[in-house]
């Protein structure tokens, strides 16, 4: 009698590569309900009695305040469809098609949620706030002028600080909303269009890097998942939802270039570094999308890409510092800037598991039981890396998670984050969605119903920031 395939040396798995342990996933969802109860309890005795935490519903930016909105019968119906029939056409299309059902749907559930809270207050204005990129546009009539002064304009104490967001990333950030608002009508709206149609295509990146790794099966699984994100209430509208898919085609290239399933692979590989570089300047914290491109390696068991990315980095950085701006004094002073503000007052005591909590909202509940399976698979998986690999075991999916995990603790342990990690986390959480093909065939449906009640619960009883 033939023995199931096994994905460790632990329980065996279902013919389909999911394991057995269905009860453990309800377990892991409930308790990451369980942690983001509490931290709801002691962050709002915190901010009641100390005022230190600096948000109004702890542990998200947010207030509450129960509403609907024009976007709500749009979000409905999107959660509907792809629940009903998400799974389905998502195993039947054609590749190609489904990479465009997949941006469309993205885009529509993002901009459905967006607009739960009405053009102007959900859309339009998002990006226009004193503390976001759009208010300093004006300043860059002279681009270099301004690169070259940029790092002169971080810290609170000096004049014409930047504005917090400005100031808080390096200047490929601000210069994206300078260009767009040369190249167009210029405004909120036209910033968070730009933000909701680049930010929605990362679901496509992921798609793209699962199917080089051999994974397509896991690649149409996911696709629903990807698609009713609970992220993508602060992916529309934030700058951090286009930094996402920034990042996610960076690691997408890289895994075409290193597994060969491209016919110029070197060009690839740089293109693949020209945007991992562009991530670096777009977000400091972004550098550690590093451990998840080192894991693409890893499991394509190569680093042939690696000169070609690493040349594609330089350019974007020689580029940044001939300009004028250096990143590692960039930095230097951002870290300077943010013990400036609230920073200095966010207990770290506090934050530093609070954030835990609000990634698994970011999540969802899904996203949650799919990390617990690859937490399980990552060991067989390593040991199988060091052998050559299995065939049809979902190793490199396994381990690209576990990177992108990886990246956001040693982001949390930082100190660097302390709230508003909602959207600062997005690039790292995007990758915790591919586990949900890890699910039991059986509960996909179910789990993706509570993904999609995530994100309308979320967006309907609270007023988020983003």
């Amino acid at each position: 009698m033939k023995l199931p395939p096994r994905i460790d040396s632990g329980t065996p798995v279902r013919p389909d590569g999911t394991r057995t342990g269905r009860r453990r996933d309800v377990l892991a969802a409930a308790a990451a309900a369980v942690l983001f109860a509490v931290a709801a309890v002691v962050g709002t005795l915190i901010q009641r009695t100390e005022h230190s935490l600096y948000v109004d519903w702890a542990p998200l930016y947010a207030d509450w305040l129960p509403h609907l909105g024009p976007g709500t019968p749009a979000a409905l119906a999107v959660a509907v469809a792809v629940v009903v029939r998400g799974p389905r056409l998502a195993a039947r299309l054609p590749w190609r098609g489904l990479l465009a059902v997949v941006w469309a749907a993205a885009m529509a559930w993002t901009w459905s949620l967006a607009l739960v809270d009405g053009w102007h207050r959900g859309v339009a204005e998002r990006l226009t706030t004193r503390h976001e990129y759009l208010r300093g546009v004006g300043r860059f009539h002279d681009i270099g002028a301004a690169l070259r002064g940029f790092t002169g304009h971080i810290l609170l104490t000096q004049p014409d600080h930047w504005p917090a967001h400005i100031a808080g990333h390096p200047p490929g950030a601000v210069l994206t909303f300078v260009g767009l608002d040369r190249l167009g009508p210029g405004g909120g709206g036209w910033a968070a269009a730009f933000c909701i149609t680049v930010g929605a295509s990362a679901a496509v990146a992921v798609l793209v890097t699962l199917r080089a790794l051999g994974r397509e099966r896991a690649a149409r699984t996911a696709a629903p998942f990807l698609v009713l994100a609970p992220g993508a209430v602060w992916a529309g509208v934030s700058a951090d939802g286009y930094f996402t898919a920034v990042a996610a085609w960076g690691l997408a290239l890289l895994t075409l270039a290193a597994t060969g399933t491209v016919r110029a692979p070197g060009a690839v590989a740089f293109g693949s570094g020209l945007l991992l570089g562009l991530t670096a300047y777009l977000s400091y914290g972004l550098t550690l999308m590093a451990l998840p491109a080192a894991a693409v390696l890893l499991v394509a068991r190569t680093a042939r890409p690696l000169p070609f990315a690493l040349a594609g980095v330089a350019v974007v950085a020689a580029a940044f510092t001939t300009a004028g701006f250096r990143w590692w004094e960039g930095y230097s002073l951002l870290v300077e800037r943010y013990y400036q503000g609230v920073a200095s007052e966010r207990p770290y005591g506090y934050w530093v598991w609070a954030n835990l909590a609000v990634a698994t909202v970011v999540a969802g509940p899904a996203g949650v039981a799919g990390a617990r399976r690859m937490a399980v698979a990552v060991p067989g998986a390593l040991r199988r890396l060091r052998r050559g690999g299995a065939p049809g075991a979902p190793d490199g999916l396994v381990v690209l998670a576990a990177a992108a995990l990886l990246a956001l603790v040693v982001a949390d342990l930082s100190g660097m984050s302390k709230a508003e990690t909602e959207r600062i986390w997005l690039p790292f959480l995007l990758w915790l969605l591919p586990t949900t093909a890890l699910l039991p065939a059986a509960d996909r449906r179910r789990w993706l119903l509570a993904q999609a009640g995530i994100g309308l619960l979320v967006n309907h009883l609270l007023l988020t920031g983003w």
